[in-house]
């Protein structure tokens, strides 16, 4: 069964959609190893600005590579939220990535995001 997901970036209102391999054992570990790359490359170029824009960019690209098996007809990048997702992936500016879980209100109406959601966890990474 696909298990499909968003990952959102806070600040940035672009949003990814793949649809399938979401499930929180298969995409926690590889964006925890990315995000961990992403920051230190940050930190050692010194680079602050415009993280939000930068680390989708980067997810789509390299994450996205990473999560997409033989072609990226799963992988779509986008304004709305899909109703048929199962869980989302918040990545915020701290270091945190929340798992998200859709309930009523959010299959109802998408466009209302995480406010129809519940949170399932929380990691913090390194810095």
């Amino acid at each position: 069964m696909a298990v499909s997901f968003h990952i959102i970036v806070e600040g940035n209102p672009a949003i990814l959609y793949a649809s399938r391999n979401g499930a929180p054992a298969k995409v926690l570990p590889r964006l925890n190893r990315f995000l961990e790359t992403f920051w230190q490359e940050r930190d050692t170029a010194g680079e602050y600005c415009d993280t939000p824009e930068c680390l989708l960019a980067q997810v789509i690209v390299r994450f996205g590579f990473e999560i997409c098996e033989d072609d990226f007809s799963n992988l779509r990048v986008g304004l709305k939220y899909y109703p048929d997702v199962d869980y989302l992936y918040l990545i915020a500016p701290d270091f945190k990535v929340s798992v998200w879980v859709p309930e009523d209100a959010y299959r109802q109406d998408p466009s209302i995001g995480l406010k129809g959601c519940r949170q399932e966890s929380a990691v913090t990474l390194q810095s």
